[in-house]
């Protein structure tokens, strides 16, 4: 059986430069390859196109690339929670493209499967829409959103094998498991990995055939979000 694990994050992201398009998984700050996103800070990569259903918060996540100006364009659902984000779109810094969640998931398992594109309801009659080509079916109208390409995708896993396998544990089984295998590249780290024939096969999530690089990280911070109440209007 082919290894697919690597010694470290630095042996991991071989190869990222410039200019390329990546896909980063989690949700909010839940299931982040946080390892990977320190190492591309240190690596000082610029002009990055990043694929993410948020943009992570200020000081942590993907905003640490973007206080780095290292992000030119940023893909997401969900950007609400990052200030610096927010300056640099409206400073013209930044360029963002906003997509529906679900058509967010959809374009990465269409890539992750093979198809160009797919059709959606999603987005249709709004400023999603302008520019795509559109098509009724069924008496409802459609829009065609095509496939992301990207040259990386770097996900988080919970467990994982040396062959790739792996399994994600609770909120962390967001965007990560649509993302392997639709990149060029599929980087992954684990908090615990184990070797070879390991894991139960009836609770593998993803087959390693999506994986090309696999390691096991140093340290992660166990964030929580606060929920804040604010007292209902009389």
């Amino acid at each position: 059986m082919i290894s697919k694990k690597v010694k470290n994050v630095e042996e991991a992201l071989t190869g990222l430069q410039d200019g390329m398009t990546i896909m980063v998984g989690g949700f909010g700050l839940c299931g982040i390859p946080e390892n990977s996103i320190s190492q591309l800070v240190a690596l000082g990569v610029k002009n990055l196109t990043c694929i993410s259903n948020n943009a992570g918060v200020d000081d942590f996540g993907l905003g640490l690339l973007l206080q780095g100006k290292q992000i030119k364009k940023m893909i997401s659902s969900y950007v609400g929670e990052n200030e610096e984000f927010e300056r640099q779109m409206l400073s013209g810094e930044l360029e963002v493209e906003l997509v529906p969640q679900g058509t967010l998931a959809e374009r990465c398992r269409a890539a992750q499967s093979g198809f160009p594109a797919f059709f959606t309801p999603a987005g249709y009659g709004t400023e999603v829409a302008e520019g795509k080509e559109t098509r009724e079916f069924n008496g409802k109208m459609y829009v065609m959103e095509h496939a992301f390409n990207a040259d990386f995708a770097i996900i988080k896993a919970w467990k994982g094998d040396e062959a790739g396998n792996l399994i994600f544990k609770g909120t962390a089984r967001n965007f990560n498991p649509c993302m392997c295998g639709a990149a060029k590249i599929t980087i992954v780290e684990v908090e615990e990995l184990v070797s070879a024939g390991s894991l139960d096969p009836n609770t593998i999530h993803i087959p390693g055939i999506f994986v090309q690089r696999i390691f096991q990280g140093d340290k992660y911070e166990k964030r929580i979000e606060q929920k804040t109440v604010r007292p209902r209007p009389q």
